[in-house]
């Protein structure tokens, strides 16, 4: 089956820790746009602070905030997009706060949180370049969320502490869905030097597999001409979604599990750039 598509993680599968990109993985990309392949980079970021990098990627199509947002970056039109209803934020809040916990949300183009932690912290120090994206500080999302116009796409609840019972408990809201990741062991955060976990809180039946399906459709492309590459929890279902699904030597047990081939190489070493050499050129 000849592939049509390449939809790619970002960090950890092209981008490493310190957000750059190995010149193996940009030949790939350069070999990619050359056979005249469509190519999406999907990854759980907004769209705001990752235009830059697709630009720098050639890729044509853009899979942001795992899988809540869908564009095509040939014309900036927006294909697909989600968010979260204003009564279903309130409700995460309402949950954050009993337990103490930190939290922070997207919009469009902003991260809005009390205090810079965890995974808002990470974004604010690797976003080091100009871009869209605006981090915004506020004294109490709980009002930030009952007066802003603004679409909130994700809402994010991060710990030190195991989060399953609150995830338990947030996922009682039908209209919900959560990726659990924890950055444990090899998969600590190495960017603020802090192992801990997040709740990835999005609306229900959105994730990076069904927005890869959309896209899909859109393309008029059938799933078994698609490729798809990643390294963590929330790339499984783009990878399952897949006709060939592609996990990065640096990858997630979980990952590598259900991947129809994984890499020798780690994103430093050019993984994906391995994955292209095998299955495009």
């Amino acid at each position: 089956m000849v592939i049509k598509l390449i939809a790619s993680d970002l960090d950890g599968t092209i981008a490493n820790e310190a957000n750059e990109i190995t010149p193996s993985n940009f030949d790939a990309m350069k070999k990619i746009n050359n056979k005249n392949i469509n190519f999406a980079i999907s990854t759980g970021k907004p769209y705001a602070i990752s235009k830059k990098i697709c630009n720098n990627c050639n890729a044509n199509y853009g899979i942001f905030g795992n899988g809540t947002q869908i564009v095509d970056l040939k014309n900036g039109k927006e294909i697909a997009k989600t968010t979260i209803s204003k009564e279903d934020l309130l409700f995460c809040v309402g949950v954050a706060k009993k337990y103490n916990l930190h939290m922070h949300l997207y919009t469009d183009n902003r991260i809005v949180t009390e205090k810079l932690e965890y995974m808002d912290l990470r974004n604010y120090l690797l976003n080091k370049e100009p871009s869209d994206l605006e981090f915004k500080m506020t004294k109490n999302i709980k009002s930030y969320v009952e007066h802003t116009k603004e679409n909130i796409f994700k809402f994010v609840i991060s710990s030190e502490y195991n989060l399953s019972s609150v995830k338990e408990e947030i996922l009682e809201n039908a209209n919900l869905d959560i990726l659990h990741i924890k950055k444990y062991g090899k998969t600590k955060d190495t960017v603020i030097n802090k192992e801990y976990e997040y709740l990835d809180i999005t609306p229900k039946n959105i994730s990076k597999g069904e927005a890869l399906k959309v896209l899909g459709n859109y393309l008029q492309i059938n799933s078994k001409e698609i490729m798809a590459i990643g390294d963590n929890i929330n790339d499984i279902s783009m990878v399952q979604e897949a006709g060939i699904g592609v996990a990065v030597a640096n990858a997630y047990d979980s990952l590598k599990q259900i991947a129809t081939y994984t890499t020798a190489r780690t994103v430093e070493e050019g993984g994906f750039a391995e994955a292209i050499e095998k299955y495009i050129v």
